[in-house]
């Protein structure tokens, strides 16, 4: 039943009946689809709606009826605030069941091609501390939980700035994090240290309305290797407080093999187009498998699940079945990860990437890994790749996609239709675009395999590798 408070009704003794996509669960009321976040099927509770429209609104849980017999409970003291890890109050095995049925429903309703069975979904090994990337940011305008707003006395005491993540929602407020459980801790023993050297010296952190402060953003990369990159962005250029920060880290951690450091003063996070400068140690790490070493620099792509990701390429190289005469195409190549890891199998590969620093990167691993059957080009992929490339290159006999989570440009699809290449391996990080695709693609190819796999526990994302062949 629902009462009015404003123009947020309130409604009570609500059943979660499903799990939705962005990590939120489903509700129902008469005709009306309510989506909610931080609860799981079988929870009973209080909602006030807010966000209505026509057929759905949007709710937030004001208090629990009933808990779920299938809810366990957090494990992270920030789950609720923070915007990540929203499953983690659904048991694993839960988690996996919902991202199948995600897949098999974007393949189903958005691409409508015909699908063999796809198969069971490879669950990741490690659920805790499988990430080999975070990206942390400063703020002088925390964000306050409930119990820090209550607890607070005069707030002009307060100290507002934090090193954390964005809060959803709130461009400007970042969420102070004292325990991150998605990297390898010591990812949480740099941060704090960071974040209390700077509070105890006084450094200004950024303030993003008004275009100051010295402590913008840092990056931490781990790899199975126990290489450990440290990115240090500053937004004001001053040396002096610089150089005696990187110095207490570098003291502090002599573990970081690589620690680099950028002045960012653009409107906006990203450092594909910053200069990135080595203050100690390499300006890379590096990953293994399978007896391959990838060269990865500060601004290059790698799949975050170092481990997960050695299952996700050998699914790909299984489905591409390469017998050492093939021609492959690798689009969307980021460091040729993939390309050098069927390399072996195949005639030649070439792969095509838009950061040209991933490309030098991709060219190095082929050379480090002594693989001379590659070719590397950058540039946009929908430029780069035309019918005059397929003429001068040769026509693939298996092209291998990832592309980024908006999908092929149909410029693309439509170039690998002419290309005809005999097999298909599409892998995808959001299903949806990826059954999008697969529709365009269906003029020629069928779908024979599809692999879930899950490469982010605790979050509604899912992985996704399909083999097409030639109708």
């Amino acid at each position: 039943m629902a009462r009015k408070k404003k123009d947020n009704p309130i409604v009570e003794n609500v059943e979660i009946i499903d799990v939705a996509g962005e990590g939120k669960a489903i509700a129902k009321m008469d005709n009306m689809v309510i989506f909610v976040p931080f609860v799981v099927p079988g929870d009973i509770v209080d909602l006030q709606l807010n966000r209505r429209k026509k057929n759905y609104a949007e709710g937030k849980v004001l208090r629990f009826e009933k808990y779920s017999d299938m809810r366990v409970d957090a494990f992270c003291e920030h789950f609720g605030t923070c915007g990540g890890c929203k499953w983690q109050i659904l048991p694993y095995e839960e988690q996996l069941k919902f991202k199948q049925k995600q897949v098999t429903d974007n393949l189903t309703r958005i691409g409508k091609v015909d699908l063999p069975e796809i198969m069971p979904i490879l669950g990741s090994e490690k659920t805790q501390f499988y990430r080999n990337k975070l990206e942390f940011t400063f703020s002088n305008k925390k964000w306050l939980t409930l119990e820090q707003l209550r607890a607070a006395g005069d707030f002009a005491d307060m100290n507002m700035n934090a090193l954390g993540f964005h809060i959803p929602g709130a461009f400007d407020k970042v969420l102070d994090i004292n325990k991150c459980w998605l990297q390898d801790n010591v990812s949480n023993d740099i941060r704090n240290f960071i974040r209390q050297y700077c509070y105890d010296k006084g450094y200004s952190f950024f303030d993003l309305r008004n275009r100051g402060g010295l402590m913008r953003n840092i990056v931490i990369r781990t790899s199975t290797t126990g290489e450990l990159m440290l990115i240090v962005v500053f937004y004001d250029d001053d040396k002096d407080q610089r150089e005696d920060l990187l110095k207490a880290i570098a003291d502090q951690f002599p573990q970081i093999t690589s620690l680099l450091y950028i002045i960012n003063q653009k409107a906006n996070d990203t450092i594909t187009d910053q200069e990135v400068l080595t203050w100690r140690g390499n300006d890379h790490i590096y990953e293994e498998m399978e007896g391959l070493k990838f060269k990865i620099g500060p601004k290059s792509f790698y799949q975050t699940n170092s481990e997960q990701a050695y299952n996700l390429y050998k699914i790909t190289r299984d489905f591409a079945g390469l017998t050492g005469n093939e021609l492959v195409y690798d689009l969307y190549t980021g460091t040729g990860t993939i390309a050098n890891f069927v390399a072996r199998q195949a005639k030649k590969v070439v792969g095509i990437e838009y950061v040209e620093d991933a490309i030098e990167d991709a060219k190095v691993n082929s050379e480090n890994n002594n693989i001379d059957n590659t070719l590397f080009y950058a540039g946009d992929m929908k430029d780069i790749l035309t019918q005059d490339f397929i003429n001068e290159h040769g026509r693939p006999d298996v092209i291998i996609t990832d592309p980024p989570r908006a999908g092929m440009h149909d410029d693309v699809v439509n170039v690998i239709l002419f290309a005809e290449p005999d097999r298909i391996v599409y892998v995808s990080c959001n299903p949806a675009t990826q059954a999008r695709d697969l529709s365009l693609l269906d003029a020629k190819y069928k779908v024979e395999k599809v692999q879930p796999v899950d490469m982010f526990p605790h979050t509604h994302h899912v992985e996704n590798v399909v083999l097409l062949v030639k109708k």
